[in-house]
């Protein structure tokens, strides 16, 4: 089997590395946090990732999320010093755990138990792995023709429904999310306002608010160059988010 080591200490990943090898399966990369692990497995197309799950930038726990989007997502087998409530949802969902310092026993059991499911037994893991993850995600991901894309939340100007996609803008342009509007506006309700039923709009970004022609009301955004349309209906709303924010 191929091995991807994610771990944000070296020493930890060294270790690990040197375990797979006694069992003779090849490590084919190194990742220090969750962002590295999702642009390696992209490119290395491993078998199984080896992942701790608290790092920085990325946790193990919303990487694990975005793997779940790749075509052939990995097995993902946690390496962690803590047994806390979080590990209750990975008993179930996750192919396995292991708490450090990883013995050799419990990794080999660890990675035969992997290498005995096949791909649709771990794609319905992997989904319900992902569903199950106790923070909110710090980043989007999105397939596009660069692969696993990657966009930090706190970038995202707004986010517009197109019939099936939503779009979440940022600087760089636009990724295409498979999730409806009102998930991220669960997820997310402290950073964006819905300005429109289409639309959310980033807190952080909104610069204005004015009347326009028609005789309705549109934001200006920080960055953004058109201005967004505002509904009546979500104009109380949008009043109250920006008293709120000061």
């Amino acid at each position: 089997m191929r091995i991807l080591v994610c771990d944000d200490e070296a020493l930890a990943r060294l270790r690990l590395r040197r375990l797979v090898e006694r069992f003779h399966m090849e490590v084919v990369g190194e990742a220090s946090n969750g962002r590295e692990v999702i642009e390696q497995a992209s490119r290395l197309n491993p078998d199984v990732v080896l992942m701790d799950i608290r790092m920085p930038d990325m946790d193990g726990v919303e990487a694990a999320a975005h793997l779940d989007l790749l075509d052939s997502p990995p097995a993902v087998i946690f390496c962690t010093a803590y047994e806390d409530h979080a590990l209750q949802a990975f008993r179930v969902h996750a192919v396995d755990y292991l708490l450090k310092p990883v013995g050799r026993e419990d990794l080999n059991r660890a990675l035969e138990k992997a290498r005995s499911l096949n791909r649709l037994q771990l794609a319905e893991m992997t989904h319900k792995l992902a569903a199950h993850r106790p923070e909110r995600r710090r980043h989007l991901s999105a397939r596009t023709h660069r692969g696993l894309e990657l966009v930090p939340v706190e970038d995202v100007r707004y986010f517009q429904a197109d019939q099936k996609y939503v779009a979440a803008h940022h600087p760089g342009g636009h990724v295409l999310l498979d999730e409806p509007l009102k998930t991220l506006e669960g997820e997310f309700g402290d950073l964006f306002v819905r300005i429109h039923r289409s639309t959310l709009a980033s807190l952080h970004f909104i610069e204005s608010m004015e009347t326009c022609r028609r005789g309705g009301y549109e934001v200006h955004l920080r960055g953004v160059r058109k201005p967004l349309s505002v509904s009546r209906r979500h104009m109380p709303g949008l009043r109250r988010a920006l008293g709120r924010r000061g």
